[in-house]
């Protein structure tokens, strides 16, 4: 597995490096979600790379950008374990020569759900996965679906940009109490890790509804709400039911393709998650 923190040293590497390559985009802190990408990525690819670098530009003012978690050594360890061809372990230097700034990508995923409680957020994602994938030049690329709105706009951009790039989707991995795994994670307290199980409670009922024949998009929100709201110690920024193809909120009765999400605040570590939902009856609505 080798090592490398120069964008010079890299492409002098990627030369020589042929056949498929997979390309595993992270800020560190692995844990068992990443590391289900390098797997997959081991799994399809001849080749696979993986990144850590912790990228300020999808960091906003007041956001955790000094207190993120960084353990290096411990993220080699793991990816030890796995067949990792490189580790591109960049500084602010390499990724940003002529000082922190974002480039012109836009579209018009990025101003809604996510983007909205966090402005400028995929401006920062959009710019820093452009850059490494100038860099990197993968054939796949992996993202978990526990950031399905990253998944969808990333794979906008490969299509917007002309990248020759298959952006493969991976299922979130969860913990033993249902809450989807992430690196912020690590900020909870015993306590607040045992609360942050209601989250994947709330979103089974909202798709035991949905199993049900639950149309009514209000309804299935509310459903969701209370439960979350059940647990005094959460601060709810949106639950949402949108089109699992534009994520538009659903007005009226759902149909097709539904993705539900929430984002909220438990003490000052904030936690978003989702699940997708497509069944023929909604189809045929």
């Amino acid at each position: 597995m080798k090592k490398i923190s120069t964008i010079k040293e890299f492409r002098k590497w990627r030369k020589n490096i042929s056949g498929s390559i997979g390309f595993v985009p992270t800020m560190g802190a692995l844990h068992e979600g990443h590391l289900s990408l390098v797997s997959k990525s081991n799994n399809i690819c001849e080749n696979t790379i993986v990144s850590i670098y912790i990228n300020p530009t999808q960091f906003a003012e007041g956001e955790d950008l000094d207190t993120y978690p960084q353990m290096v050594q411990a993220d080699l360890d793991k990816l030890s374990k796995y067949e990792v061809d490189c580790v591109f372990l960049p500084g602010n230097s390499e990724m940003y020569p002529e000082g922190i700034n974002v480039g012109n990508y836009d579209n018009n995923l990025f101003d809604i759900l996510e983007g909205k409680s966090r402005p400028g957020f995929f401006k920062g994602v959009t710019t820093i996965v452009a850059k490494l994938f100038d860099i990197v030049e993968p054939t796949h690329a992996f993202f978990g679906e526990k950031d399905f709105q990253q998944f969808c706009i990333i794979k906008q951009m490969v299509s917007d940009l002309n990248y020759s790039i298959e952006v493969v989707p991976c299922p979130i991995i969860r913990e033993e109490n249902g809450l989807a795994m992430s690196s912020r994670n690590k900020y909870l307290t015993e306590s607040e890790y045992s609360i942050a199980a209601t989250i994947f409670k709330a979103l089974e009922s909202g798709k035991k509804l949905l199993k049900d024949g639950e149309l009514n998009g209000d309804k299935l929100k509310r459903e969701i709400y209370q439960i979350i709201k059940s647990e005094p110690a959460f601060t709810i920024d949106y639950v949402s039911v949108a089109s699992g193809d534009t994520l538009e909120e659903f007005e009226g009765e759902l149909s097709g393709d539904i993705l539900v999400s929430v984002a909220l605040f438990l003490s000052k570590t904030r936690l978003i998650d989702n699940f997708t939902y497509s069944s023929p009856d909604l189809h045929n609505c």
